[in-house]
C-alpha cells in the first residue's frame, strides 16, 4: 500500500517556519542582523542586555539550519539518481556548517559577553568575538553556508525535474541563484544582501510548495499481490 512522506512533509513545513520565527525573534529583541554592523563592543552590550531572549531565538535559529540534514536525508529518498545522492551531502553539509556558525552564539559568546563588560572594550574577549564572526559566522556559516544551500537546492531541482511541476523547479534555481549571492555581502555590494534576504524569504515559500506538492500529487497504484 502507498503511503505519503508524512516525516518528510512534517520537516519541509517545520524548517522553514522555525526558521522564519527565530529570525523574527532576533530582529525584535536584539536588531539581528543589522546589529553586526555596529562596534563589537556595543554588540556584545546589546547582547547581555538581552541575553536569555537572544540565546533562545539563536538555538531555535540553529535547530531550524540542522533540520535540513535529516530533511535531505528524507528527499534523498524521493530519487534514486546520482545527482540526488550528490544532494543528500551536499544538503548535510549545508546543515551541519550553518549549524556550528550560529551556535557560536548560546554557546560561546555569553563567555566573551560577561569578560568584555568586567574588562572593558579592549578585553580581548571582543578580539575573539569579532574572529570568531569572522571565521565561524561569515567565512563557515554565512558564505559556505549559502553556497552549499543553493548547491542542495539546486541538485534536488536536477533530480526531480522530470517528476515535479516545471514551475516548482524553476522557482527552486531562481532561490538558488538569489541565495549564492550572499557570498558578495562581505564586499558590501548594495544589492547582495538585499538578494540573499529575498532568497531566503522565497526559499522558505519553495520548502512550503514542496510540502504541499508532496501531499497533493497522485499516488503510485499499489501493485496487486
Amino acid at each position: 500500500m502507498s503511503t505519503r512522506p508524512w516525516p518528510t512533509i512534517a520537516l519541509l513545513v517545520a524548517a522553514p517556519v522555525a526558521l522564519n520565527v527565530a529570525f523574527l525573534g532576533l530582529g525584535g529583541v536584539f536588531d539581528y542582523p543589522d546589529v553586526l554592523q555596529q562596534p563589537a563592543p556595543d554588540v556584545l552590550e546589546l547582547f547581555r542586555a538581552n541575553q536569555f531572549a537572544v540565546i533562545t531565538w539563536f538555538t531555535v535559529l540553529a535547530i531550524a539550519a540542522l533540520a535540513l540534514a535529516p530533511l535531505a536525508i528524507r528527499i534523498g529518498r524521493l530519487d534514486d539518481s546520482s545527482t540526488m545522492r550528490r544532494a543528500v551531502y551536499v544538503g548535510v553539509a549545508a546543515a551541519t556548517v550553518q549549524a556550528i556558525g550560529l551556535l557560536r552564539w548560546p554557546l560561546l559568546v555569553p563567555t566573551l559577553a560577561d569578560r568584555a563588560a568586567a574588562e572593558g572594550p579592549g578585553s580581548p574577549a571582543v578580539h575573539t568575538f569579532e574572529l570568531l564572526g569572522s571565521i565561524l559566522g561569515t567565512a563557515l556559516g554565512e558564505t559556505l553556508g549559502y553556497l552549499l544551500t543553493a548547491a542542495w537546492t539546486t541538485l534536488v531541482c536536477l533530480a526531480l525535474r522530470q517528476t515535479f511541476p516545471h514551475w516548482f523547479t524553476s522557482l527552486g534555481y531562481a532561490c538558488a541563484a538569489l541565495i549564492a549571492l550572499g557570498i558578495l555581502i562581505p564586499l558590501d555590494l548594495p544589492f547582495a544582501n538585499t538578494a540573499n534576504f529575498l532568497g531566503y524569504i522565497l526559499w522558505s515559500a519553495w520548502l512550503l510548495l514542496f510540502a504541499t506538492l508532496l501531499t497533493t500529487r497522485p499516488q503510485p497504484a499499489a501493485a496487486p499481490a
